[in-house]
């Protein structure tokens, strides 16, 4: 049985707060107390569940999953729900909790009130790598939406591994391969097969269509995947599946894809995060009693502001000695021209971005921790200079980048706690 907690209100910081650049989050069980993540990070979530239904898997970040479950507060229990809602940051939620009646009634908790950090860059690919691994960028080679490919020192686009595939056969009924094989670029074994090793059911409810997709095969693989077309069909599908004991992942998307196309704060946003908060009342009313839920999600959102949209484009200062522009518009990745030194592009980045970003060399980034633990095979994917966005301010690219993708309405990846806080929300059916 979870803890009575006393009823307490949430209060929001002002905004210019939430789009500080916080410090770097710490990785692993025995990160410093007065650091952000450690235990209470996105990586520590599905070791901690894992522990909550006994069977415990470690991870090379997460050594003792029963510390993680302590520290996240999860009641053991034979059967778990574990929701990730793309997009849906903790201050997100925080400041739209009278459009949910079912998520204010979690966040009434104490307990519930404690957002949790996910990683850096604070962007879907990296962060889905990092909770289904329970790891860390550095270790899963996924470390931002497009990233070098060093072998044929391209550009390669991680949510679709667009980019990454071989040209088109001659005869159209030949599958195309992907040049960058999803398994081989992330060989970190997931909780999820880590648990199916040890006979645990592992279920995942999604879309038909992200069944076999790239990401998946790179970052939640191990499961037993169901899809369905619908949302009601994908929560009862959840449902019916923690009747079993063991562990069952739902993915939630819309909060995600409805920011980018018209902002977090639109009313479009609005009606997706009611009708997102409407599905989770609907597991909780449709799970089997007992079974635990955990509501998660792998990022937050920021309000583009156009008056700080800088176009590196028309910047010559920022060009020179780049030979490649990785990450998103809020945390870049630059790739240096062969005879470049990166400590000059960063001196060159600081000079003109002066206090609307942080620029650090791959060197520095790694030495903050940035990408937790980094082995020596992901080195050369992370970019020589690492850009991190302060405030609103977007990072984009005319020359590669189409009008709406330089234009979102909403964006992320960077280190703020707009951005970094996340969820991490316990109910019992």
């Amino acid at each position: 049985m979870l803890l009575e907690w006393a009823t307490m209100s949430v209060e929001t910081p002002d905004m210019d707060e939430l789009l500080r650049l916080v410090p770097t989050v710490g990785y692993g069980d025995d990160a410093p107390a007065d650091r952000r993540g450690g235990a209470l990070h996105l990586s520590a979530v599905l070791p901690a569940l894992s522990a909550a239904i006994g069977h415990p898997a470690p991870t090379k970040v997460h050594a003792d999953p029963k510390a993680c479950q302590r520290a996240l507060g999860l009641p053991d229990a034979e059967s778990a729900i574990v929701v990730l809602v793309d997009g849906l940051g903790y201050w997100n939620l925080a400041m739209r909790l009278g459009h949910a009646p079912y998520l204010r009634s979690l966040m009434n908790e104490s307990a519930n009130q404690r957002p949790i950090a996910t990683c850096a860059p604070s962007t879907t690919v990296a962060a889905m790598a990092a909770f289904g691994t329970g790891t860390c960028p550095g270790l899963t080679a996924m470390a931002g939406y497009t990233q070098l490919e060093p072998a044929s020192h391209k550009l390669i686009q991680l949510i679709q591994f667009k980019d990454a595939l071989a040209p088109k056969p001659a005869n159209p009924h030949i599958p195309v391969p992907p040049m960058v094989d999803p398994l081989d670029l992330q060989r970190e074994e997931t909780v999820f097969e880590k648990l199916a090793a040890q006979e645990v059911r592992v279920t995942s409810s999604g879309l038909p269509k992200f069944s076999k997709s790239p990401l998946t095969e790179a970052a939640l693989r191990g499961t037993d995947y169901q899809g369905n077309v619908t949302p009601r069909d994908r929560v009862l599908a959840a449902a019916r599946a923690s009747r079993t004991p063991g562990l069952t992942y739902l993915y939630i998307r819309d909060a995600d894809k409805v920011g980018h196309n018209y902002g977090w704060d639109s009313e479009h946003w609005v009606a997706a995060f009611e009708h997102i908060d409407a599905q989770l009342a609907l597991l909780k009313r449709s799970a089997p009693k007992g079974t635990l839920i955990v509501i998660v999600a792998d990022h937050g959102m920021v309000q583009t502001d156009m008056d700080q949209r800088i176009d590196i484009a028309v910047e010559p200062q920022l060009t020179r000695g780049v030979s490649l522009v990785g990450g998103e518009p809020r945390s870049l990745m630059l790739y240096a021209e062969p005879d470049e030194r990166p400590e000059d592009i960063a001196c060159r980045w600081r000079d003109c971005l002066q206090d609307r970003a942080l620029v650090r060399t791959k060197d520095e980034a790694i030495a903050d921790g940035l990408f937790g633990p980094v082995c020596e095979r992901v080195r050369p994917m992370l970019g020589d200079v690492v850009v991190q966005a302060a405030g609103a301010v977007t990072l984009v690219d005319s020359r590669t980048q189409g009008d709406k993708a330089t234009h979102l309405p909403s964006v992320h990846g960077s280190q703020t706690a707009l951005e970094m806080d996340i969820p991490c929300l316990i109910d019992m059916a």
